[in-house]
C-alpha cells in the first residue's frame, strides 16, 4: 500500500465512523508514525509502506475510529506556536484559550510591569503558565490545580519547554493554598453544566470530568474563585476568566454584584464573547 493508498482509505474509514476532519486525522497518525511532518507525506504519495510501518498505525487508526482523540494518540499538541504534551491528565488545549493568553499578555504589555505576580489558577496541561514564562520574562507565575495529576503533566511540559524553575507549581483548590496578594489572577475553569456532560463530543468525554464539570449551571467554580478573591487580588488587581458560550453577561453581573469594576467582555477567534476582564474594589 503506498502513501496515497493509505490516505485515501482510511479517510474513507473515518468518515464511515463519524471522524471529524478525517483526512487531517489520518495525515497527523501517519506522519507521526514514519517520524516526519505533515507536508512531508505530500512528496511521498508514491511510497510503499513496510508492515513494520503499518503495524502500529493500525492500532492508532483503531483508536481514532473509537473517538480516542487524535491529541491523546499523538502525545502532542500545539498551542500560541509550541508543543505541549497531552494525554488524559488534563484538558486538551484549545485555540478558544490562545485567545485568554494573547489578551492578557497584550493588557499587562500596556500597564505597570513591575504589578508582575500571576497565578493560572486550574493550571491543567500548563499552557498558560508556560505560554506566560516564554513571552514574557517580567512575570512571576504560580500554577495551580485541585489535580495532582494536572501538575506533573504541566511540570513535565514546564521542563520540556525549559521554564521549570520560573512556574511555582502548587497543589490547590483554586486560591486555597497559594500565597497572594498576585497582580494577576488567570483561570479558565470547567464551565460546562453537568447535565450537558453526556451531550459532548465523544472526543470531549476522554477529557478529565473534573475539567469539564462546572456544576449546575456551569458557573458554580468560577463563582467560587471570584468569591474567594478578596485577599488573594493586590489593589488594582486583574481577573482574566475564559467562559463558556452565554456566560459572559450573567458573570459580569455577578462581579458587579461583587464589587469588580472596570469590567470587559472580549470575543474569542470565532467572534463569540468568551473572556472578561475586572479589577476588584
Amino acid at each position: 500500500m503506498t502513501v496515497l493508498e493509505l490516505l485515501q482509505s482510511t479517510t474513507a474509514y473515518f468518515t464511515k465512523k463519524g471522524v471529524e476532519q478525517p483526512r487531517l486525522n489520518i495525515e497527523h497518525l501517519l506522519a507521526s508514525t514514519l517520524g516526519k511532518k505533515r507536508i512531508d507525506l505530500y512528496l511521498e504519495f508514491d511510497r510503499t509502506l513496510s508492515e513494520q510501518e503499518l503495524e502500529p498505525l493500525r492500532e492508532k487508526v483503531r483508536k481514532r475510529s473509537e473517538g480516542v482523540p487524535l491529541q491523546h494518540l499523538l502525545g502532542h499538541w500545539d498551542f500560541y506556536g509550541r508543543e505541549f504534551g497531552t494525554d488524559s491528565r488534563a484538558l486538551i488545549p484549545r485555540p478558544e484559550t490562545e485567545s485568554l493568553a494573547e489578551t492578557v499578555l497584550k493588557e499587562f504589555s500596556k500597564g505597570d510591569q513591575s504589578a508582575n505576580r500571576l497565578v493560572d489558577v486550574g493550571t491543567g496541561s500548563g499552557v498558560l503558565a508556560i505560554t506566560f514564562a516564554l513571552e514574557q520574562p517580567a512575570f512571576s507565575i504560580t500554577a495551580a490545580d485541585v489535580s495532582q495529576d494536572a501538575l506533573g503533566l504541566a511540570q513535565e511540559n514546564a521542563a520540556r519547554l525549559g521554564v521549570a524553575q520560573r512556574i511555582a507549581f502548587s497543589h490547590s483548590d483554586l486560591l486555597g493554598r497559594v500565597d497572594g496578594p498576585f497582580d494577576w489572577i488567570v483561570a479558565n475553569l470547567p464551565y460546562i453544566p453537568t447535565a450537558d456532560l453526556e451531550k459532548l463530543q465523544r472526543e470531549v468525554k476522554f477529557d478529565p470530568v473534573l475539567a469539564l464539570d462546572g456544576g449546575k449551571d456551569g458557573l458554580t467554580i468560577i463563582k467560587r474563585l471570584i468569591e474567594s478573591i478578596p485577599g488573594k487580588l493586590a489593589p488594582n488587581g486583574t481577573i482574566a476568566l475564559e467562559l463558556g458560550l452565554g456566560q459572559a453577561q450573567p458573570v459580569r453581573d455577578f462581579l458587579v454584584e461583587q464589587n469588580y469594576h472596570d469590567i470587559s467582555m472580549k470575543k474569542d477567534y470565532q467572534g463569540v464573547e468568551r473572556l472578561l476582564i475586572a479589577r476588584y474594589g
